[in-house]
This record gives structure tokens, sequence and C-alpha cells, in this order.
């Protein structure tokens, strides 16, 4: 990771979702869930995933094809990449076009506190929706934060 090519924690953009989840798995098996195609498929969504700074890979999304491409890898810590999603339908006029971030830190008991922001993601009108087709119910709770309430749960199963 190049120096200041990531925020700091407390600067979160206001369109971003944020996340975050203290696991008892060690930040390799979260790193596996989130690196290995067939474990990224089992909680998310089919994939070609190769976690190198500068590859591209795809999502096969249920409505449109997300096109990603990584950002940042730094095995077992961090996981940035592009979300770009292509439309099936034309006429569909605002594909979302962000960034998601995976920070991964070894707990005090040996898990991991996984932190995911998904930058931009907010905005779109149905944020729910998509998240419900990436395999995640999204709740909001107290003072509009989401949560996603199973992610952590099919993450782990899958690695």
């Amino acid at each position: 990771m190049k120096n200041g090519s990531m925020k700091n924690q407390s600067e979160v953009a206001p369109d971003a979702l944020e996340f975050e989840y203290d696991l008892a798995e060690p930040p390799e098996k979260v790193w596996r869930a989130l690196t290995v195609p067939e474990l990224l498929a089992a909680w998310m969504m089919p994939n070609d995933i190769k976690p190198r700074a500068g590859s591209r890979f795809a999502f096969a999304g249920p409505d449109a094809a997300i096109e990603c491409e990584i950002l940042d890898a730094e095995p077992g810590r961090l996981l940035r990449y592009s979300w770009r999603e292509q439309p099936r339908d034309a006429a569909r006029r605002d594909p979302l076009d962000s960034t998601v971030t995976f920070t991964l830190a070894r707990t005090l008991s040996g898990g991991t506190h996984l932190r995911v922001v998904h930058d931009g993601f907010a905005r779109k009108a149905m944020p729910a929706v998509a998240m419900a087709g990436g395999g995640c119910r999204l709740s909001l709770r107290g003072a509009g934060k989401p949560i996603a309430a199973n992610a952590p749960r099919l993450l782990l199963r899958a690695a």
C-alpha cells in the first residue's frame, strides 16, 4: 500500500457503508474467505479474484456483471478493490462505481477485527437490494448505521 492511499478510519465518506466485526477466526482464515475464488463465491458471488495489486476480476452478479480491480492487497491485513457494475439492461443509467476495502487486524485473543467499507454505495437508491443479491441482509440500527446481519457468519462458513 502506498502511503496515504487509504483514508484514516475516522474519515469514512458520507456515502459509505461501514461494517465492523470481531471474529474468533484468525486473519489468515478471514483472508482466505475474501481472496480464494471458491470461498468468496460461497458467501458473495461467483468470481475469478486474484489478490494481487493491479489484477482485474469479475463477480457474476444477478442483475449486472461487476468488474473489479485490486487496488491494494496485503495478505492477512488489507484488501481494497474497485467495484463497477456493468448493467445488462441498457436503460439503467446509474450503475454502481465504488470502492470496497477490507481491513483485518489480529485481536488479542488471536481472532480478527474486520472492518469493511464500501465507498460510494449508500448514495444509490437500492443498497439493500444489492447487498441482498450478495448474500447479506442489511438492516439499519441506531443513527442510521447499517448493519450486515449475516455477512461474517457466511464468510467464515465459507473458509
